[in-house]
């Protein structure tokens, strides 16, 4: 099960579909375990679902130090891989490594020290959710190692081209926490009810229980690729590329997470039913998005491993057929989150005001959906090339508007809530559309004039 594929062979609508169905699997299992909280968690109130999407929120951030090691791992895996240098790929892998698990143990920390003042930002208004969402937080803060780590094992797992076993490792942890959280919520037996509490429990289990099995696969796997002694001298030159590749799509994170923030605490004025209806719109949301994010990893170590070997019409041909299936799945999500809007939020909840604002949500960022599904798949492939430049430019700009986009709308133009989840559908429009224009100057153009990609 633990063994690389050669994704630089073979027929590429196969090769990319075989690589990219387990990934969007893995990226489902990720939405689920997100949905699985939601459900649950919703029984509870809308009180409980805006303390742990004020919480999450700090989570979502938690990524973009992630990112710093996952797509180093990911891209500098698959472009060695492609070299058939295997040494080198395996010593980068360790390098992620080293810094992942040194973020993690920092920001953990971080979190835990400073989770009062942090909750106190989103100015809550509510004792009790503020109680409840800063004793979710300083949970999620103890088990932050291995949200941390198992990202970056699959995206080892990835770049080398074997994306079936992360994804039922993934899976795993999924049932794992589908079973627990109604357990630790709501209690069984002589388990008492935990609430809020019982899905960070759940979660930071099902977590640890993943990162067990990833260690056991890579020790015990025929493949010595994978066999990756941590404990060899920490390679700070290393460390330093892949701090460089990865810091654009970081920092793009980063903010991203922050202004969302910011967005939370102009929706907090409409009340905890508001921040329910974002936090859970979201997550329905990300049925399009995670699908997306799925095939962009394929799409990037697809592209890695071409670029590595210096197989440019491959690149171009993956490219054009990933970028057809991604147009369907976003008109297909336009779809569905517009026309069952109601539907899709009243599964998770039945506040009738939280279900109005949310159904809006949905309907409105419907329109956005094709968009995201191209900006997405346009990031994948400027990351298998090694230019995480441009993604995070067009990311950063267009995300930092919708902030004056939301007041503008919200108060000037006087559509209330409705006004902030236009300034998101309208940046998500225009990231898509700039992104694509970038990758067809920047790479399509020049393939078509020299045959060649750099």
């Amino acid at each position: 099960m633990g063994e690389k594929v050669n994704l630089t062979h073979g027929h590429i609508g196969a090769t990319l579909t075989k690589l990219a169905l387990p990934i969007m699997g893995t990226s489902f299992v990720q939405m689920t375990y997100n949905l699985t909280d939601m459900f649950w968690v919703g029984k509870l109130g809308s009180n409980s679902v805006a303390a742990v999407g004020t919480a999450g929120f700090f989570s979502w951030f938690s990524f973009s130090l992630i990112l710093l090691s996952k797509i180093g791992a990911e891209v500098f895996v698959a472009q060695h891989l492609g070299k058939e240098d295997e040494e080198g790929a395996k010593n980068y892998a360790r390098s992620a490594i080293h810094l992942n698990m040194f973020l993690a143990v920092l920001y953990g920390a971080f979190l835990l020290s400073m989770r009062h003042p942090l909750i106190s930002f989103f100015n809550l208004g509510d004792p009790e959710v503020i109680g409840l969402a800063t004793g979710y937080l300083s949970i999620i803060a103890v088990g932050v190692l291995f949200s941390f780590i198992n990202p970056v094992f699959t995206a080892i797992f990835n770049g080398s081209g074997n994306s079936r076993t992360p994804f039922l490792i993934n899976l795993t942890g999924l049932g794992l926490n589908m079973i627990l959280d109604p357990v630790f919520i709501h209690g069984f037996g002589p388990l008492k009810p935990m609430g809020v509490y019982g899905a960070g429990y759940a979660t930071v289990l099902a977590q640890v229980i993943v990162t067990v099995i990833f260690i056991i696969i890579m020790a015990t796997s025929r493949d010595s690729f994978f066999k990756i002694n941590i404990f060899k001298r920490i390679d700070l030159s290393r460390i330093k590329i892949i701090i460089k590749l990865g810091l654009p799509v970081g920092i793009q994170n980063g903010l991203f997470s922050i202004i969302g923030m910011v967005l939370a605490r102009i929706i907090s004025v409409y009340g905890p039913e508001a921040i329910a209806a974002q936090k859970l719109g979201s997550q329905i949301e990300s049925i399009s998005w995670m699908t997306a994010s799925g095939y962009s990893t394929a799409i990037s170590a697809f592209v890695g491993q071409n670029y590595g070997g210096k197989k440019y019409d491959r690149i171009m041909k993956g490219y054009f057929s990933g970028l057809r299936l991604m147009s369907f799945i976003g008109i297909f999500a336009m779809a569905l989150l517009y026309f069952f809007a109601v539907p899709l939020f009243t599964i998770f909840i039945n506040d009738p005001i939280t279900v109005e604002m949310g159904a809006s949500y949905l309907m409105i960022i419907a329109f956005s959906q094709w968009f995201a599904t191209l900006e997405i798949s346009n990031q994948g492939a400027f990351n298998g090339l090694g230019k995480t430049f441009y993604p995070s430019v067009v990311g950063i700009v267009f995300n930092l508007l919708r902030i004056p986009m939301a007041y503008f709308f919200s108060q000037d133009l006087g559509l209330g809530l409705d006004g902030v989840w236009w300034a998101i559908t309208v940046s998500s429009i225009f990231k898509g559309l700039v992104l694509f224009v970038f990758f067809y100057l920047v790479v399509i153009r020049k393939y078509r004039k020299t045959g060649e990609i750099s």
